[in-house]
């Protein structure tokens, strides 16, 4: 019979193609092996990773740049559990995920069976809904729903469990087999006219108004309407790291260089599509103004009034919507920079800032420094694809890494830059360059209409950071993905432990040899490892660069490379740079008296 030849497999298959999947992240195995072949007999491009974690955190990274929810595929047990990583990275940066994992087949439940897990179980308190077919006939409207959930309202993570005998088996009664429901694209909830006339008055009276753009604006792409409201307004603003090409790093409102300045002086704040976390120091004094009367706009009513912020002037909605009814209630009205010295102040602290920075980019060594290096590469792809074009993608990966890179390049549009996000997630770097690939140059990108600007796609990762899923480089190649990577090689985690290479050699026998205390301490990594070689192993290039002039031919010449480059540049080892993540550590409040 016909019906004997239609499996489980095919029927997941046809579920995705129907909601309008056209990458799949994951890591075949049994029993989902043939889920991946007969998607890609479907005409879905089907990545293989070398981890399910790296997979996980593609899969989310691609959910938050195409704003519909990325897709991962993984076995049972140990793949679930590996696939965790990408559940809370979604559920703390808010990203879509559809997360579809295998598992033993329904009669073997309780006997100990091969990589038994309880995933729904598990998973259930982490997702938004974590469920189990009840039949393969029920698949397409179980699939579909858990596709919905984890974009409609707060994006997260959607998890369904796929048992061994669903998948393999053949279905018996084909014509039983649910029809997909379709699945549009989520409703845009407006705000209250009496709260948004209440906002805009409270607006109007700021003697130091600030706006706050996060990456909840970027997801929304929302950029059009709060361009807009910007540049009517004469509002200043702040992006997170995130939010950065909402509007331009060249706009003359752009408070990003006064940005302690900034939190201190504004009264009256308007949030966008950002959480008051410990990215933003909770909205809390001493990092805030006491005094500031801060409005959420955010499409999570569980953030409103969440630490400092105010429910009574918080507005639900998607921030698309919000910001042009907002923009319309402030009518003509643009803030007077007159009536105070804050826009004054904060020029002020911009000049002193960028005069630092600038200075420390000049400050020629070799080693290279951070800022150094970051000056040649900022340099170099500036000449080769110039901001105002769009035409890089930036992952940004580690500690002083990420820290750094991010004030250094500028982004004129929205959605350009990734990086380790509200949960500081490690291991990220490689997986979202993948993400992106997809996103900008892959099949989707590719059908969508009118010309698509394809993206070159830059990883800028710590040797720490890129060690948590290097291997992902092969996966690059497999595919012929054309990623540019620049390892950052201090040697170590923050800093290394060692200026030259005989001090870390005596340090590395005394750690053999058992003399712990005096040997290597606890961030120090590899002396000058050569992670190019990773690169060149799967037939791409590498770079091992010391010097300004080996590091700004690198860069042109792998900008320029058909594979994956990976360029290992050496900077300065030992405790030369402090961990500079000083503006996300919120400062000790001031003792009401010592304990005894």
């Amino acid at each position: 019979m016909a019906s004997q030849s239609v499996t489980g497999a095919h029927i997941i298959a046809r579920t995705l193609k129907d909601l309008g999947v056209t990458v799949v992240f994951g890591l075949v195995g049994v029993p989902v092996s043939d889920i991946a072949e007969q998607a890609i007999n479907l005409g879905i491009r089907f990545i293989g990773f070398r981890n399910e974690q790296a997979a996980s955190y593609a899969a989310t990274a691609y959910g938050y740049l195409t704003g519909k929810p990325g897709v991962c595929l993984v076995v049972g047990g140990p793949g679930v559990l590996h696939a965790i990583a990408g559940v809370g990275n979604a559920s703390e940066n808010n990203f879509p995920l559809l997360l579809l994992g295998g598992s033993i087949e329904t009669y073997l439940h309780t006997k100990g069976a091969f990589q038994e897990l309880d995933s729904v179980t598990l998973l259930m308190p982490h997702t938004k809904l974590s469920i189990r077919p009840p039949n393969a006939s029920s698949i397409p409207s179980i699939i579909a729903n858990a596709y919905r959930c984890s974009f409609y309202g707060r994006p997260g993570t959607g998890f369904v469990d796929l048992p061994a005998d669903f998948i393999n088996n053949p279905v018996e009664e084909v014509e039983d087999v649910e029809e997909t429901p379709r699945v549009p694209l989520p409703p845009q909830g407006g705000a209250d006219e009496a709260r948004l006339l209440e906002i805009a008055q409270l607006i109007k009276g700021a003697k130091a108004p600030l706006v706050v753009i996060g990456k909840g604006a970027a997801y929304a792409q929302a950029e059009k309407p709060i361009r807009e409201l910007i540049d009517r307004a004469k509002i200043p603003f702040l992006p997170s790291p995130m939010g950065k090409g909402v509007l331009p790093d060249s706009h003359p409102l752009n408070a990003s260089s006064a940005r302690s300045a900034a939190l201190k002086i504004a009264d009256v704040v308007l949030v966008l599509g950002a959480r008051l976390n410990w990215i933003f120091h909770y909205g809390e004094a001493p990092k805030w103004n006491p005094d500031a009367k801060i409005i959420q706009v955010d499409i999570s009513p569980e953030e409103l009034g969440r630490n400092a912020g105010d429910a009574e002037l918080a507005i639900i909605g998607d921030v698309n919507i919000v910001v042009q009814q907002l923009t319309r209630h402030l009518g003509h009205w643009h803030y007077d920079p007159s009536i105070s010295n804050y826009t004054s102040n904060l020029q002020s602290a911009k000049s002193k800032n960028e005069a630092i920075a600038t200075k420390a980019a000049s400050n020629p060594s070799v080693p290279l420094s951070y800022a150094h290096a970051f000056a040649i590469l900022k340099h170099a792809l500036h000449s080769l694809s110039p901001p105002s074009e769009g035409g890089i993608c930036y992952i940004a990966e580690g500690a002083n890494t990420m820290d750094i890179s991010r004030s250094i390049f500028p982004l004129e549009h929205p959605r350009l830059r990734l990086d380790a996000g509200s949960y500081a997630t490690m291991g990220v770097g490689l997986p979202y360059a993948i993400a992106a690939y997809e996103a900008y140059n892959g099949p989707r990108a590719q059908a969508s209409s009118g010309p698509a600007k394809r993206k070159k796609i830059v990883a800028i990762e710590g040797d720490s950071a890129f060690g948590f899923t290097g291997m992902e480089v092969e996966t690059m190649a497999r595919f012929g993905m054309d990623i540019l990577i620049f390892v950052i090689n201090n040697g170590g985690i923050y800093f290394g432990d060692s200026n030259t290479s005989d001090d870390w050699q005596a340090k590395y026998e005394k750690t053999v040899s058992g003399q712990g205390e005096k040997g290597l301490r606890s961030w120090a990594l590899g002396w000058e490892v050569r992670y190019e070689k990773m690169a060149e192993m799967c037939g791409g290039q590498g770079y091992f660069v010391r010097t300004p002039e080996e590091l700004e031919r690198a860069t042109v010449e792998g900008f320029k490379a058909k594979g994956p480059v990976v360029v290992n540049v050496i900077i300065q080892s030992g405790k030369v740079e402090k961990p500079s993540f000083g503006w996300q550590v919120t400062p000790k409040k001031k003792s009401r008296g010592a304990r005894l």
